[in-house]
């Protein structure tokens, strides 16, 4: 015997899936997007302030030093993401939206 759930319930998940389905219509692709932007700013902050970690000397050591304990956390993957080796491809997704 199958137990049917209320009313009041079918009419949420209803709801639910179709705010899932017009996010992965309108505004996936909006977010991937900006997850990127995001990662590549991030990665450009870490290389200006901690920079003479890989041997970039763009900021003088006091600034950085200031900065040390707010990135020390991330230090460890941004090291990782960025000495790690890639394929020339690697960095775009070549979308083909306008064709």
């Amino acid at each position: 015997m199958q137990v049917q759930p209320p009313p009041a319930r079918k009419g949420k998940h209803f709801l639910q899936a179709v705010r899932e389905f017009l996010y992965g219509m309108l505004g996936l692709e909006f977010a991937g997007h900006a997850q990127e932007m995001r990662a590549s700013l991030e990665s450009l902050f870490m290389l200006v302030t901690l920079g003479d970690m890989l041997g970039v000397p763009v900021l003088p050591p006091y600034y950085s030093l200031r900065l040390l304990p707010y990135v020390f956390p991330n230090i460890k993957q941004w090291k990782r993401r960025v000495l790690r080796e890639r394929e020339f491809s690697d960095e775009h997704d070549y979308h083909l939206d306008g064709l």
